[in-house]
């Protein structure tokens, strides 16, 4: 098992955010966090890379209890995972190149010619060998975010985290990112966490997935087992409908006593 999460309770000033979660990501495989927007799915990334670290329970990585690791410990398990960002999240002074360069640089003592090598071999796997002297300025959306992956991967991770990876692309984007974290897993041999919201394209490229609802997992299965799930809360999510458990709008006092109420409800 590359991640264990057991029993993990977390709050953010005494709003519950997990109450006893609890998830495995085997290795080699894509797993999928899925869930409505607030479950604390970027929030269990967090966990995962000790960023934050669970009030209660407990988060084991390549076998190691995150809470019980000393700072280099944490950053020696932090150089076997990659992290491809919500936003991408690149570097708007340097160039693609070096964007891609920047985490061999920083833990490395590689030569140049050997940097080179990497970068242009990791960019060629994205498609994007011939962008390597754009800015990020110059790049579309999809390209950012091929770059980023690009970068995410040149230190040969074994664990490979995306962070909602599916926003804001466009259907050949969002086609090319798909097809390219189901090739980095099989090529590569690495295990991938997909959080994302997006049912539809992680039915296509997950072994394993859950759901989070309400601090938990709600459901846990291969895609095509949720969408049979005798839950209503986990059908509703799986097909997008509207109605059902889970409420679009945010608890409140009664709304025709609050407008008409001289004092706040």
């Amino acid at each position: 098992m590359v991640v264990a999460v057991h029993d993990v309770h977390y709050a953010v000033d005494g709003r519950p955010i997990f109450k006893g979660l609890d998830i495995e990501v085997r290795r080699g495989r894509i797993t999928a966090i899925m869930g409505p927007s607030g479950t604390g799915k970027t929030t269990l990334l967090k966990l995962i890379t000790a960023q934050i670290r669970a009030d209660r329970g407990e988060v084991r990585v390549f076998g190691h209890d995150l809470a019980q690791l000393k700072l280099a410990e944490i950053y020696a398990v932090r150089k076997r995972m990659g992290m491809l960002f919500q936003n991408g999240a690149l570097l708007t002074d340097l160039n693609v190149f070096e964007n891609v360069a920047f985490p061999v640089r920083e833990h490395t003592d590689l030569p140049e010619p050997l940097i080179r090598m990497l970068v242009l071999t990791k960019l060629e796997a994205v498609g994007l060998r011939g962008a390597a002297d754009l800015m990020p300025g110059e790049l579309s959306g999809g390209m950012a975010r091929r770059v980023a992956l690009a970068r995410a991967i040149v230190m040969d991770p074994e664990v490979l985290i995306y962070d909602e990876p599916f926003v804001g692309l466009d259907p050949i984007s969002l086609g090319v990112i798909l097809r390219l974290i189901k090739q980095m897993n099989e090529a590569l041999g690495i295990t991938s966490i997909v959080v994302s919201h997006d049912v539809k394209e992680l039915s296509m490229i997950a072994h394993d997935s859950y759901l989070l609802s309400e601090g938990r997992v709600a459901a846990a299965g291969s895609p095509q087992e949720l969408t049979k799930s005798d839950s209503e809360a986990v059908r509703q999510f799986m097909t997008g409908s509207p109605d059902g458990p889970v409420r679009f709008h945010y608890p409140a006092c009664d709304y025709t006593t609050q407008l008409l109420a001289a004092e706040e409800c």
